[in-house]
């Protein structure tokens, strides 16, 4: 079957997720949350526990429209069951915010070929079952035991206040063999009698849940933060709660964040948006169509069949440009046939069993009013021309989310294909740039993002087949003042890229180029009225960060290369990082040891205790967790052998260094330790696999460890050591690939050297951002860049990679890497083994590249003078 490759933002989500469920599990819910900046996740404030269930993990991964949340959820149930809840068939309830997109959901986990079943079906090997909650009779004892069991629903299928009367709340006695062993004195269980402790068990859907703990997924979770939603987690019993969202509300355990830029990077969605208000809506529905035209005619010269389509949002009942007003325009005005057209509406369905996406498919049109908004997905949807008053944002939003999908998640070959387009009437969309940018905010884009973006433009009534929609510069921006500014005086250099007219209500600024901050700040202090000051620094702002787009010295295609250090393996010159280590070291887990000692696992009265988590010095800390809350030992296989356990431990272990045979030989091994000589029962080493699997994977990682640091200290720095950094092996900042998770909010300083159009995952102050300052204002840098965290330029450690904080491209050609410590790091172990490499790679550049470690501390120079003492 096809492979469905993860984008790397996907794949760094689910690490993430990872982690902190393997903490959880140890340590708990806030404990592990708190702690993950130590695995480099930044959370954006202290944990907070879920209502009713406080030790029960309860986070939320925030991905923007586009980002594939379905697909993330269907690996979140695998992920989850090993790392979290220790089972080999989890149930799962999944939530959706509405019965459309249950719909959807249910036909994507169940249909062969689909991503998202192709996901669970290689997770559990064929062995998992797809429920609709409304089917939920159907479930079987043999279903929970055999097969990962994932129910399908809305909230509002169990949020209720009264549950009397409610179907998955009521007694079923098709149920009845769930509870056959059920104790009757089982606690948390609803009674026949509500009133009666000592009634009969409900044999209810409610019941079946909260005796079983489901993994609860919940998409677009920002809809169920009521205390009733959070009751209702608490009556399921839910053993983790995973919520996947755009827009997670404020005090969401927000534990993993994807920004626009990394769906950007990955050519995930089209950007930036182009924008066009026009004077009534009817100009707005002609250009569109021109837009359109223009964007058909160069999609005949991409690879791949791309028939671009318009998103036409209308008005509701009782307004002026409802659907049939606006398809009627369409038929007389512009000779659209009428086959070409469809409208999607709550009364009106024409997409029903449509392919869109098939070369045979007439619909170019689509008109709605917020139908769309769910679940409906075509990437061929380039156009979205609004004749609506905003009155409803969220259908705004999700509509507008519908033209940002990239076709076949790829970049196009021609340019014009890779941005999304944007006709509104400015009689509906009042200052439709705002408008936008906020819609933009509440789908999931940063706020700089939303700005950069966006580009505004002017309205074109001469856009022909043979124009192009992309132009070296920025078309120019408008900023209509409610103040006259018109005498205000520029110097002749800003004349060049800024002229004022007098209007009726004020004055307008017209910016056709790059304008210093001064200019701004001299234009704010002659304004009388603070919302004239507040709409000027806001257009500033997006003036900015749309020209940034276009200078910026990726934008315009400048190479940044940075040579790598290499070292000599079988005689050929090889980056080393840490696989390539290994290798020269020919390390094999089979040369360490397999025991398994007590002190790294043991099994007591009263629970288990292992310890998994490696100290500083490389030792194993023990950590007791006593009573550990297990699956029910009535669901624990019976009858396994030896050889079945280590075919299953081995699978758990199994990474692709090394054939499985080499596995199999390190967990039986491993196993016969456990048996022969401390003689633990393997009933007990079944029982307890998860943990035992665990603590191998500790170990067989502890080894490896061991491995690369004696080949790296031979290697890099013993007497016969070929160490090179070579221009033949550079990493390279590519032009189109910036995956910043979280971009600098754009002031106080605006960065004017930075390689990207946005400088991402930096502070708006601290020590980095003055760091960043002094890199920026530096004469002799040519340009820099906020070096990313397992994404950017990296330097070899004897356990892990080095990703320092800025590598910038000095005029001279030279490059410069800056790593900053803070005074309280200056001189830890981590920050000289850093320093260490940092001078190796210099000292073997012949003069190409220069290494600065920099520290703010008493008596010590300025970081500008750091920078240039030792750029010389």
């Amino acid at each position: 079957m096809t492979v469905f490759a993860l984008k790397t933002y996907q794949t760094d989500t689910l690490r993430a997720l990872g982690t902190y469920l393997a903490a959880a599990r140890v340590t708990g819910a806030k404990p592990a949350f708190d702690g993950m900046e130590k695995h480099g996740v930044r959370t954006p404030r202290a944990y907070r526990p879920l209502p009713y269930l406080p030790t029960v993990p309860y986070i939320c991964l925030r991905l923007p429209t586009g980002g594939g949340k379905t697909l993330l959820s269907a690996h979140t149930v695998k992920l989850a069951a090993d790392a979290y809840l220790e089972r080999e068939f989890p149930l799962v309830l999944w939530l959706v915010p509405t019965n459309t997109i249950r719909t959807q959901t249910l036909d994507t986990l169940k249909q062969p070929g689909n991503p998202n079943h192709e996901t669970l079906r290689t997770a559990f090997d064929g062995r998992f079952r797809v429920f609709d909650i409304a089917d939920f009779a159907n479930i079987t004892p043999a279903d929970l035991q055999t097969h990962a069991c994932i129910i399908v629903g809305t909230m509002q299928t169990l949020r209720v206040s009264n549950t009397d009367g409610r179907r998955v709340y009521a007694h079923n006695e098709n149920l009845e063999p769930h509870f056959s062993t059920v104790p009757h004195s089982a606690p948390g269980m609803d009674r026949i009698d509500a009133d009666n402790p000592a009634s009969p068990i409900k044999f209810s859907f409610r019941n079946l849940l909260a005796r079983n703990r489901p993994l609860v997924i919940v998409d677009e979770a920002h809809n169920n933060t009521s205390s009733l939603s959070y009751e209702v987690l608490q009556r399921i019993n839910a053993a983790c709660v995973i919520e996947f969202t755009a827009t997670p509300a404020t005090d969401s355990n927000v534990l993993h964040n994807v920004s626009a830029t990394e769906l950007k990077a990955e050519d995930m969605i089209k950007l930036p948006i182009r924008l066009t208000p026009h004077d009534n809506w009817e100009s707005a529905v002609r250009d569109s169509l021109r837009t359109r035209q223009h964007l058909l005619d160069v999609a005949a010269a991409d690879p791949d069949y791309i028939r671009p389509i318009i998103l036409f949002q209308a008005e509701e009942k009782g307004r002026d440009v409802t659907k049939e007003v606006l398809r009627q325009h369409l038929l007389d005005a512009h000779a659209i046939p009428p086959h070409k057209i469809a409208v999607v509406t709550g009364d009106q369905k024409d997409l029903a069993g449509v392919n869109l996406f098939a070369p045979d498919c007439p619909i170019d049109y689509v008109i709605t009013v917020e139908a769309l908004k769910e679940g409906w997905d075509c990437s061929f949807a380039y156009v979205f021309c609004s004749v609506a008053t905003v009155n409803s944002t969220t259908a705004v939003e999700q509509i507008l989310g519908r033209v940002l999908r990239m076709p076949y998640a790829k970049r196009r070959t021609q340019v014009d294909l890779n941005r999304a387009y944007a006709h509104v009437s400015r009689a509906s969309w009042p200052n439709a740039v705002k408008l936008l940018h906020d819609r933009l905010v509440d789908m999931g884009f940063e706020d700089n993002e939303a700005d950069a973006y966006i580009e505004p433009t002017l309205e074109d009534h001469g856009l022909t087949g043979g124009a192009t929609l992309f132009t070296p510069t920025p078309p120019p921006t408008i900023i209509d003042l409610s103040e006259d500014l018109s005498a205000f005086a520029f110097t002749a250099e800003e004349s060049a890229t800024v002229t004022i007219e007098k209007t009726e209500t004020g004055s307008r600024l017209i910016l056709t180029g790059p304008l210093p901050d001064a200019t701004f700040t001299r234009l704010a202090a002659a304004t009388r009225s603070a919302d004239a000051r507040t709409t000027l620094q806001a257009d500033a702002k997006r003036h900015h960060a749309v020209w940034q787009q276009y200078i910026a010295p990726a934008q315009r295609g400048v190479p940044f290369r940075v040579p790598q250090l290499c070292f000599t393996f079988d005689d050929t010159l090889e980056p080393i990082d840490r696989d390539a280590l290994l290798d020269a070291a020919a390390w094999s887990p089979l040369d360490y040891s397999t025991e398994i000692t007590e002190a790294d696992f043991r099994i007591t009265e009263t629970g288990i205790q292992w310890e998994i988590d490696l100290s500083a010095a490389g030792k194993i800390t023990e950590r007791a967790i006593g009573t550990a809350e297990q699956i029910d030992l009535d669901l624990v296989d019976t009858g396994w052998t030896q050889a079945e356990l280590n075919r299953w431990l081995e699978r758990k272990v199994r990474t692709s260094e090394f054939a499985q045979a080499v596995w199999l030989e390190f967990t039986r091994r491993a196993i016969a330790y456990l048996i022969d000589q401390r003689h633990l029962p393997l009933t007990a080493l079944v029982r307890w696999k998860f943990v035992l699997a665990k603590v191998l994977t500790q170990k067989i990682s502890l080894h490896r460890d061991q491995a690369s640091l004696a080949c790296y200290q031979k290697n890099l720095f013993g007497p016969q050591a070929a160490v090179e950094t070579s221009f033949a092996h550079t990493f390279d900042f590519t032009p189109n690939t910036y995956p910043s998770r979280w971009a600098y909010p754009g002031n106080p300083h605006i960065f004017a050297r930075h390689y990207y159009p946005i400088v991402g995952e930096l502070e708006n102050q601290g020590e980095e951002y003055e760091c960043a300052r002094a890199l920026d204002m530096s004469p002799g840098v040519k340009h820099w860049v906020r070096n990313l965290e397992r994404r950017g330029f990296s330097l070899p450690l004897a356990k892990s990679k080095f990703y320092p904080d800025f590598v910038a491209e000095l005029t001279d050609g030279r490059l410069l890497v800056v790593e900053h410590k803070g005074k309280v790091y200056a001189t830890n172990d981590d920050s000289k083994e850093k320093a260490n490499i940092g001078a190796l790679w210099e000292q073997q550049s012949a003069g190409k590249a220069l290494f600065l470690m920099t520290v703010v501390q008493k008596g010590s120079p300025t970081l500008s003078n750091q920078i240039a003492a030792k750029i010389g």
